[in-house]
């Protein structure tokens, strides 16, 4: 767990009023009570004994049953590495092989930004929060409709999570509907991403071969080649299989691309329990690890030691529907799961959290979203991906929700970084001052006063007023609060624009559909 109870205080002066408007300020970043990657992993789900069935249970599957429809480039690498190709087309997976590739693979890897405030390191129980998803649809939260996602929505969603501080990273959460050229929509998804913000973002391609433009334009933005590959700020979220146990042609041969092109690997295994991967919370971990394994090995094959990210992503599934259930109990188990058999095998690893199966930023939205989000956390998920945002099962997406996620994930946080306990904390001797001769209560203490920031988590945008205040205000809505955060928000330019010379540069050589 993260220790911060010897976080510095900030000092008393100037009286009341001096105070009330150091509070109302921005902290600084070692002032904050919650910040990236904060330790978790103190929830358990799975016993010792159950992560061992897991385990047995995946390193069988691999070597029984194995996975069909590799593309040649990829038996080769992996029939090199020791894969044993089969008379029905499956590769198959011995159990060395997987124990060994395990064995040798990045315990840890850093996921830079453009900023290097924001580089990310991903390790042991270090948790991280941040936006993903392909979702086709914006939501209207006044008009409460959903229209066709643009560029420029998909652009004002990186320039928003850039401003919020709990938003750790920034993957492609809606598809640009507006571009039609796939290799158009895949260019201007990555410069509307990282023109929007600093922080870490995560991208897909549709082709293999426009892998390699995006690259020439990263390493415009990042000034040379070797600027990029010594700090690469965009990561490739590649759905390298398709549940159950079938590799993705194409998407394999982009991820091979992007290894070359020292771009960081998601590997993403997204299965529907009961559709595409068992129906039962223990049997879709048992497939999303072993789709994720092999992609381990396959990464390993083509470059060892290249930075990937183990994404177990399996998805609920209402069986009486076959609706998704992305707000459900069922869901938040299977995130906590996976992240603790990444704790398993000490691998960095991702999941899905947060995201929600109601149609507004409603009362159903907030108890999905933190449901997941806190489990996530909770058991020390690295990347707990779609954690703010996302509607509607993953079809819509909601700048307002994003904004009122950021004090969700707070919250979380808050959980994430548990309980401190020493000399200060107990209490002790303030309880015996204020009981003994003192003013018998804490309110104004130097005790109080002295840790109210270092301890506490205040809501950006929830109300914690009274009802006769909030009628006195006017009684704010929270809808309308998160919208008036996000139009003073895209008001002013994108701190994270290229400079002129550059940006024009790369519109001369690519096809931009977002304005200069």
């Amino acid at each position: 767990m993260t220790d911060l109870s010897n976080t510095p205080k900030p000092a008393r002066s100037g009286g009341r009023s001096a105070r009330r408007a150091a509070r109302s300020s921005k902290l600084a970043v070692h002032l904050r009570p919650i910040r990236p990657g904060m330790a978790g992993g103190t929830l358990s789900p799975l016993t010792q004994a159950g992560m061992a069935r897991i385990h047995e249970a995946v390193l069988q599957a691999l070597e029984e049953i194995g996975l069909a429809d590799a593309p040649e480039s990829g038996i080769a690498y992996m029939t090199g590495a020791g894969a044993v190709l089969g008379e029905d087309g499956r590769l198959r997976f011995p159990r060395a092989l997987v124990e060994d590739t395990i064995a040798k693979a990045n315990r840890a890897i850093t996921l830079h930004g453009r900023d290097p405030a924001h580089d990310m390191q991903l390790s042991g129980t270090n948790v991280h929060y941040g936006t993903a998803g392909a979702a086709v649809h914006l939501v209207d939260v006044h008009g409460r409709e959903y229209r066709d996602s643009t560029v420029q929505d998909l652009h004002d969603a990186a320039r928003i999570a850039d401003q919020l501080d709990n938003i750790h990273f920034v993957q492609r959460p809606m598809v640009a509907r507006d571009i039609t050229d796939n290799r158009e929509m895949d260019l201007n998804t990555v410069y509307a991403c990282v023109a929007g913000t600093k922080k870490h973002v995560g991208t897909s391609f549709t082709d293999p071969s426009y892998v390699a433009d995006a690259l020439e334009m990263l390493h415009m933005v990042a000034g040379s080649e070797e600027a990029w590959r010594a700090r690469p700020f965009v990561s490739n979220s590649n759905c390298f299989v398709v549940p159950p146990m079938k590799f993705a042609t194409e998407s394999c041969q982009v991820m091979e691309a992007c290894i070359k092109g020292g771009m960081p690997i998601l590997l993403l295994s997204a299965g529907m329990a009961g559709a595409t991967a068992p129906s039962t919370v223990a049997g879709a971990i048992v497939q999303g690890l072993a789709e994720c394994l092999a992609g381990l090995v396959y990464v390993n094959a083509v470059s060892p030691g290249h930075p990937a990210v183990v994404g177990t992503w399996p998805f609920g599934l209402d069986l009486r529907t076959g609706a998704m259930t992305v707000g459900s109990g069922e869901q938040a188990l299977l995130s906590a799961g996976c992240a603790q058999m990444h704790r398993f095998y000490d691998l960095p690893g991702g999941a899905a959290g947060g995201a929600c199966d109601s149609k507004l930023p409603d009362m159903q939205a907030g108890w999905e979203q933190m449901c997941s989000n806190v489990m996530a956390g909770l058991s020390g998920l690295n990347m707990v991906y779609e954690a703010a945002g996302m509607h509607a099962s993953l079809l819509g997406f909601c700048h307002e929700s994003l904004i009122l996620g950021d004090d969700i994930i707070g919250q979380a946080q808050r959980c994430v970084r548990g309980i401190e306990v020493d000399d200060e904390t107990v209490a002790v001797e303030q309880i015996r001052e204020v009981c003994i001769g003192g003013p018998g209560h804490y309110l104004g203490t130097e005790q109080t006063l002295g840790r109210m920031q270092s301890d506490h988590v205040y809501p950006t945008l929830g109300d914690r007023t009274s009802p006769k205040e909030w009628a006195e205000k006017g009684k704010p809505d929270l809808i309308e609060r998160a919208t008036a955060r996000k139009q003073e928000i895209l008001s002013e330019r994108a701190a994270a624009r290229f400079d002129p010379v550059t940006d024009a540069a790369i519109r001369k050589r690519f096809t931009i559909h977002l304005p200069a």
